[in-house]
């Protein structure tokens, strides 16, 4: 291999690492198919200073505060941009790009009154390709919050990427995983978690409970996200006057949404009547969405499904259906 060659493709290699606490991105890059593919794709041998104007980015969003590059350009504008961005050639646009992953090093130059071209590697990949390379990226850099994959997962079933086995595949996750992050993406909506946001240190069991209160609950997301909405105010406020303010303010307005989502102790004490209790709600879904609802109450379980010809035809194999289901059930308690 050239030495030029040599020198391209340890620029690629790094790309993975920026951002990553101690380069640990670039031993996995070299290990992942998809970013190793983007790397053999680059061409001419030479790194190019673009015109940030020249480059579009129109890839599925990954991140819920993809703004937050204030840091980023005035590392770039004190010590330059190390690492190259990576676009591709716009098949319709001569003289046009489209970004495949750097997006805040872009918006960081985008953003400087000094710095006026960008660093970038230009490869030859499809659409499919580059988003894969995007992925694979993310993934190597392992700084997304677990509700910035569930939405970037629901992103991908959504635009046609893929099936939840596809996309699992390319998350490197379990099919079961990617189901699991679909459904509590739904329940709780783009825009409430857009209202929340990353929340980092909230994890899978925390966001499903949440999911789950809603649903129960019935509750309005839109008065949810008010109130995370009005966490993320008072704490920009407190950091004006220069009052102690949430260390984050997404893990604040989290724990705000789901302490009006679950009753006090007190106020549940407090009732001299029995109530009865609520019927449990589940969302159904099938293929990443939602197909219906399952209700189980005191007297019965239901189901209430949104597609009517699927419906008609449980109802055709009702017999046959609940006859299998029994027999597995029987299975298993005599295990």
């Amino acid at each position: 291999m050239s030495d030029t060659r040599k020198k391209r493709m340890s620029m690629l290699d790094s790309l993975a690492a920026a951002g990553t606490p101690g380069g640990a991105g670039a031993p996995m890059m070299a290990s992942n198919r998809a970013l190793r593919s983007a790397r053999d794709a680059v061409d001419s041998h030479r790194v190019w200073e673009l015109d940030p104007g020249q480059i579009d980015d129109n890839r599925t969003r990954d991140r819920l505060d993809p703004s937050d590059v204030v840091d980023l350009r005035d590392a770039i504008e004190a010590n330059g941009q190390t690492v190259p961005i990576l676009v591709r050639r716009n098949p319709e646009q001569d003289g046009r790009y489209l970004l495949v992953y750097g997006r805040r090093r872009l918006e960081a130059i985008r953003g400087s009154d000094k710095v006026t071209k960008v660093r970038a590697l230009v490869a030859s990949l499809d659409e499919r390709d580059a988003m894969t390379a995007q992925i694979s990226e993310n993934m190597a850099r392992r700084d997304l919050s677990f509700i910035e994959k569930a939405l970037f997962a629901r992103e991908l079933v959504d635009t046609g990427f893929g099936n939840q086995s596809q996309v699992a595949e390319v998350l490197t996750v379990t099919k079961s995983s990617i189901s699991m992050a679909l459904t509590v993406a739904e329940l709780i909506g783009r825009d409430l978690a857009l209202a929340i946001g990353a929340a980092h240190g909230i994890g899978r069991p925390r966001w499903e409970a949440m999911a789950r209160a809603i649903e129960e609950n019935r509750a309005d997301r839109d008065e949810l996200a008010r109130i995370a909405e009005d966490v993320h105010t008072q704490a920009q406020v407190a950091m004006v006057r220069g009052e102690a303010a949430p260390e984050d303010a997404s893990v604040a307005a989290f724990e705000a949404v789901m302490k009006h989502l679950t009753p006090s102790p007190a106020r549940s004490a407090s009732a001299k009547t029995p109530v009865a209790a609520k019927p449990r709600r589940q969302a159904l879904v099938v293929d990443g969405r939602k197909a219906g609802v399952l209700k189980r109450t005191a007297k019965g379980l239901a189901i209430d499904l949104d597609d009517p010809r699927f419906a008609d035809w449980i109802e055709s194999e009702a017999q046959a259906v609940i006859a299998e289901l029994h027999a597995r059930w029987k299975t298993r308690a005599e295990d």
